[in-house]
């Protein structure tokens, strides 16, 4: 499998602060992880700089414009009690959108197989007009629209495997069909969203777990819920919102998966990848908060994307 891997020295200038929990370690782990001799095969792409068109695919003018009117000289600027600016914040998450973008084009002309995205900051709870939940603009729901628009996709879904349910993300395709959103995530926790009652326009799947749940909840859930809809549905392509806070020792929640639960559910998707769009899989880092647990996850993810 020919596999991109989207990182940037920009995304580690987006500075949250001291102890604050998404902060460029979780992207330092990763990246040192994935230079390791087994990963060599990795296709490492340095990813261009996102374009306000493309921001606009899901945010409105005055959403960037908001953002740079807040934009600190030096120093941190909270947006809100999670969601932190810094100088180098914006030139970031441009950055994470031109990957994301740039990962839809080289995996639908063919490329490459698939790719996965360590940007910074995260994006599923950017809703269009709020940054929220550590997220600026929401990454995976620009690459469904860029998709969409760019190559006239009619079925894109979106699978969100972080422990927080991705408001931001349900916000944007919550009246839109050609886009199929399915997030499992822990309840109660935060937004506060996700409810299974939740169904959009009938494309939106919520899969609640509660605290302590492990990877037999994981299997049941997804085998009972998750793959038939995407069956059902039959995607041209797949973006995966991939967080890994839903591991055992992440400190920002309470479900029990481990490594190997990540490996077995990537292995599971990818397979639907292959039946229904030609493997086409772009997977894009959200959350995963314990920096050795993260780095390890990921590199289970990123080892099944190569086929290994």
């Amino acid at each position: 499998m020919r596999t991109l891997y989207y990182s940037h020295p920009d995304f580690l200038q987006h500075l949250t602060g001291v102890g604050h929990p998404e902060c460029p370690m979780r992207l330092w782990g990763i990246n040192r992880v994935l230079q390791e001799p087994e990963f060599a095969g990795l296709v490492r792409v340095e990813p261009p700089m996102g374009t306000e068109q493309q921001v606009h695919l899901v945010h409105p003018p005055e959403h960037i414009a908001h953002l740079r009117a807040e934009l600190p000289a030096e120093g941190q600027q909270p947006l809100d009690n999670d969601t932190i600016l810094s100088p180098g914040s914006l030139t970031a998450a441009f950055r994470a959108v031109g990957a994301v973008c740039d990962a839809v084009d080289q995996v639908l002309i063919g490329a490459a197989d698939n790719a996965f995205c360590a940007v910074r900051p995260p994006g599923h709870h950017a809703e269009p007009e709020q940054a929220m939940g550590f997220c600026l603009f929401n990454n995976v729901a620009i690459a469904a629209e860029y998709a969409r628009q760019h190559y006239q996709l009619e079925r894109i879904a979106i699978v969100d495997f972080d422990v927080h349910h991705g408001n931001g993300t349900q916000a944007c395709f919550a009246r839109q069909p050609q886009v199929l959103y399915i997030s499992s995530h822990e309840m109660p926790q935060y937004p506060g969203t996700g409810y299974a009652t939740e169904t959009g326009v009938g494309n939106i799947i919520n899969i609640p777990f509660r605290a302590g749940e492990a990877g037999a909840a994981l299997r049941d859930k997804y085998q009972a819920l998750v793959f038939p809809a995407l069956e059902a549905f039959q995607p041209q392509l797949l973006l995966l919102s991939a967080g890994f806070d839903a591991h055992e020792n992440d400190p920002l929640a309470g479900l029990a998966w481990v490594e190997d639960d990540y490996r077995w559910l990537t292995e599971a998707l990818v397979d639907v990848a292959a039946r229904h769009c030609q493997g086409r899989v772009i997977s894009v880092l959200e959350g995963g908060y314990n920096i050795k647990d993260l780095a390890m996850s990921a590199a289970a993810h990123v080892r099944v994307l190569m086929g290994a």
